[in-house]
């Protein structure tokens, strides 16, 4: 995102610290895209050190009271936040549609699916509880508890600006910590409105705090003693630098980073539901999803009849304004990132690859300067490709050929990437043998976007992930607390003193 000017012709995105909005000091600012219209609507502060320091100061200063106040009277909080995020699902879907380009009902898909982790989060307080053993050594009773960490930061991505961040902060706000969001500086009005809410709902001040910026404000919040854990979702170097940044400054991350997800279709799959679930796969939201499907290896004979579908299925994809009745897939984020899918094509057929379908030609009446790009697809892919290599994080879907199930899941094993999978078949050897030699953390059978309920955690492996904890969930708990164990003895009587040698108890 390149630094604006302050325009007073155009609204300015304020911050949320201590529990009201205010100006930032900022005097580098970022535009705020409509991408359907290709118009800037809006400017994010890119916020600086001071700014940052204001928002931890105030979250530390309310921690110890938000730690004190019993998890149930949290979990209450986040009952009426709960209440008050489904009353407002449509505008919350509408702010998405509008900063990020996605249909509305795809956005309200991904603020519903925010909203299960807070209903989760609602039930923390019972994972909250320790281990009690009584009488573990003369008249010594021991017991385990979990306590927040303190004031903690999440980062998140401009694809998903609602429900990365409820994959977060109600976790780590119903553990008793408090909390610093600084969301993605191209989708910065979904995180205001959320922050709104729960102030609504009766969150103290300085709870929860909003930040807007760039790598300025990353690095602050990495670098700040008082920030004790940080959450990320993003590519996989950003990934990288906030973990190796953030563990040398003693926090704990938890830091997801990218992904080339594959899907493996066998010749006895149900060809015409494995077409239309990878179409959703591939191309919902634009491709601009962690677990979009990017890659599928088509299996034996698999392949020329899954084709044949894809290419239908993808041409008949109505292309426009996410918020226009009809339309299957809106634009990409921005101009440059328009250029950079395109530029991937451009790639992929001096490379060699078969281009089956091409999405660089596309326009959109009434939105010609929208960031629009046609799905596109290509055959024939080969692993040394950067089609196939890179993550592009647009509607760009690649098929590779298999000769037979174990060289597919060699394939997928080879590539750096773990974070999701999926294979289609009927066979249900052939789909155990999968999920138990497939080395990535998110497999799905028949099922295309294997995201697990809110219950369950969220997280890859190999380069798709940087730290020992998933998001969300019970893993998601684990990061927001940390163990401590009393060992305690009431003595009747001063002859009970422990001496000088190692103390046993038994």
């Amino acid at each position: 995102m390149r630094a604006v000017m302050q325009s007073a012709a155009m609204p300015q995105v304020p911050l949320w610290i201590d529990g009201r909005t205010q100006p930032a000091s900022a005097q580098r600012f970022g535009e705020v895209f409509d991408p359907a219209r290709g118009a800037a609507i809006r400017l994010t502060p890119l916020c600086e050190a001071q700014d940052v320091e204001l928002a931890v100061s105030a979250a530390a200063r309310a921690f110890p009271a938000w730690r004190d106040t019993p998890p149930l009277r949290r979990a209450r909080i986040l009952m009426r936040f709960r209440e008050l995020l489904e009353a407002d699902k449509e505008a919350l879907a509408r702010l998405v549609t509008e900063e990020h380009g996605k249909t509305l009902d795809d956005a309200l898909g991904s603020v519903i699916r925010g909203i299960e982790v807070v209903e989760f989060a609602m039930g923390i307080p019972h994972l909250l509880k320790g281990e009690f053993a009584e009488n573990v050594g003369g008249g010594v009773d021991c017991v385990s508890l979990r306590q927040p960490l303190g004031v903690c930061a999440g980062i998140t991505p401009f694809n998903f600006p609602v429900m990365v961040p409820l994959w977060m902060f109600p976790v780590a706000l119903a553990c008793g910590n408090t909390f610093v969001l600084k969301p993605s500086e191209k989708v910065p009005s979904a995180s205001l409105r959320m922050a709104e809410l729960l102030h609504e709902a009766g969150l103290p001040p300085g709870v929860f705090n909003v930040l807007h910026g760039d790598r300025v404000v990353v690095d602050a919040l990495l670098n700040h003693p008082l920030v004790k854990a940080v959450s990320f979702v993003g590519s996989t170097p950003v990934a990288r630098h906030v973990y190796e940044t953030g563990t040398r400054a003693g926090k704990r991350v938890q830091a997801l980073g990218g992904a080339k997800n594959h899907a493996v279709v066998l010749p006895d799959a149900d060809m015409e539901f494995t077409a239309d679930a990878l179409i959703g796969a591939a191309y919902g939201s634009a491709g601009e999803r962690c677990m979009a499907i990017s890659a599928v290896v088509a299996v034996g004979a698999a392949g020329d009849a899954l084709i044949e579908k894809l290419k239908a299925k993808a041409s008949a994809i109505r292309v426009g304004p996410g918020n226009a009745p009809g339309v299957g897939m809106g634009p990409v984020i921005s101009a440059p990132h328009r250029a950079r899918v395109a530029g991937y094509i451009d790639q992929g057929v001096k490379a060699g690859a078969e281009p089956v379908l091409d999405g660089r030609g596309l326009r959109v009446e009434g939105a010609e300067q929208g960031f629009f790009l046609g799905p596109t697809l290509f055959d024939r892919v080969r692993p040394e490709m950067a089609i196939y290599r890179d993550e592009i994080f647009g509607p760009l879907l690649v098929v590779l050929r298999a000769a037979t199930l174990a060289e597919a899941i060699a394939l997928v094993n080879a590539n750096p990437y773990g974070n999701g999978t999926a294979i289609f078949t009927r066979d249900g050897a052939a789909a155990r043998r999968f999920q138990n030699e497939i080395e990535v953390g998110m497999v799905g059978i028949n099922v295309p976007i294997p995201v697990p309920m809110a219950f369950f955690s969220f997280g890859g492996w190999k380069a798709s992930l940087f730290g020992d904890t998933h998001v969300h969930g019970p893993e998601g708990v684990r990061f927001y607390t940390r163990g401590k164990v009393v060992t305690t003895r009431w003595p009747e009587s001063a002859a009970a003193a422990p001496g000088l040698d190692m103390p046993t108890l038994g």
